[in-house]
């Protein structure tokens, strides 16, 4: 852990940071696994009507309870720096929006006609995320800042004139910019928000934020049961944070994070954690395994068993990886993926590069190296590939930081 220091505060905690990693990786890893074949079935999504979870199942609200995690700290860190109630909600404000905004454009990106639009899936991506590495780029302090004010603008033009120009779905349906769905960078952004927001006004305090979790949990209850109200108003404001499933991940990590902190300033954290860690995790469990009749497990569907299981593995994943990295002093083990923890949504943003380059030039690995044990030694490479593109990048001046 790092601590304060003065002229410019900073909290890192390193079991966080390697925990954050591993699950960049898993997602970049889960993610290219479309491009294989007859490969285990417990890696992939299960169907939106199966009764199950594979390991790609699992990462999306590891990334999520990370992000709770991290909440705190970065709170922590900006109320170091002189920041007020006030500024610390205008600045998760640009934060979550940023987010949005990202997700929505690659959402449409999903969606995108190309024909019509004049650009390929590949194109709309590729411009997109310079113009989101351009926006938020964290430039070097000898940088002329007119110059970025400049290219800031140019970026902003740049998704402007993508948005105006975009046609997406069947020819004879055509539909403009929308938002299908919010994506992935989306649904993050909306739990950022209520959890970051819920966080600053309640002070941090950990019943409060089981509290919240727990009210999560029960709204998502509540509407798998068909018992919420049909009001468009309320579904338009639940939906996308899953009907609470999205939050429970949020405030479950920020409700973690919280309990670590105050053990560690304690010195009870080798000792106390894993019994609150894992009598949680036990009773997480045993309460999703338990309401399963009633809903099933699902991640399409965002059921509460699925939300209960995958914060219990989190949980019981960060008593290993802080077994390991704070009390063994491991974090050497993670040297390899270190920028996934440093540099996540820039190790999320490359894949977006590779694909748009590799799919249109016609080069294709011959079927045995896409094949089980083959294939998924490929797809590990390939994760690896792009998080160490992606710390050599940061090294020579791209951060992408909100």
């Amino acid at each position: 852990m790092t601590k304060p220091t003065a002229g410019h505060p900073a909290i890192r905690i390193l079991s966080i940071d390697v925990l954050r990693a591993l699950t960049m990786f898993g997602m970049i890893f889960v993610n290219d696994l479309w491009s294989l074949k007859d490969i285990p079935s417990w890696l992939e999504h299960v169907a939106a009507d199966a009764d199950g979870m594979g390991l790609a199942d699992i990462v999306f609200p590891g990334f999520l309870f990370i992000v709770g995690m991290s909440i705190p700290f970065a709170i922590r860190n900006r109320r170091a720096k002189g920041d007020t109630t006030s500024q610390l909600a205008i600045h998760i404000l640009q934060r979550g929006l940023a987010l949005l905004l990202m997700g929505v454009f690659l959402v449409n990106g999903e969606n995108i006609n190309e024909a019509v639009t004049g650009i390929s899936r590949g194109g709309w991506n590729v411009i997109s995320w310079i113009a989101f590495m351009v926006l938020w780029n964290q430039y070097p302090k000898n940088w002329s800042k007119p110059l970025i004010r400049i290219l800031q603008v140019l970026a902003l033009l740049t998704l402007a004139w993508l948005a105006f120009i975009y046609r997406g779905g069947a020819t004879e349906n055509l539909a403009r910019f929308t938002t299908w769905w919010w994506g992935i960078l989306g649904l993050i952004g909306w739990a950022y928000l209520v959890a970051a927001l819920y966080f600053t006004y309640s002070d941090g305090k950990i019943p409060v934020l089981a509290a919240g979790a727990l009210v999560s949990i029960l709204i998502c209850a509540t509407h798998h049961l068909d018992a919420l109200p049909q009001i468009s108003l309320l579904n338009k404001i639940l939906s996308p944070i899953g009907f609470g499933a999205m939050t429970a991940f949020t405030l479950g990590g920020a409700w973690a994070s919280q309990v670590f902190w105050t053990l560690n300033g304690k010195n009870k954290s080798a000792t106390s954690l894993p019994l609150q860690f894992g009598l949680a995790a036990l009773v997480l469990l045993i309460a999703g395994f338990l309401t399963r009749p009633l809903w099933g497990i699902s991640k399409i569907q965002a059921t509460p068993s699925w939300v209960l299981i995958c914060i219990a593995i989190m949980l019981v994943l960060f008593l290993l990886v802080f077994w390991l990295v704070d009390q063994k002093q491991k974090s050497n083990w993670f040297s390899l993926i270190r920028p996934a923890g440093t540099d996540t949504l820039l190790c999320y943003s490359l894949p977006y590069f590779a694909y748009a380059l590799i799919r249109p030039s016609g080069l294709h690995l011959p079927d045995w190296a896409l094949t089980g044990g083959v294939g998924l030694l490929k797809s590990i490479l390939f994760s690896l590939l792009i998080i160490q593109l992606a710390g050599l990048l940061s090294k020579k001046g791209l951060r992408l930081k909100l």
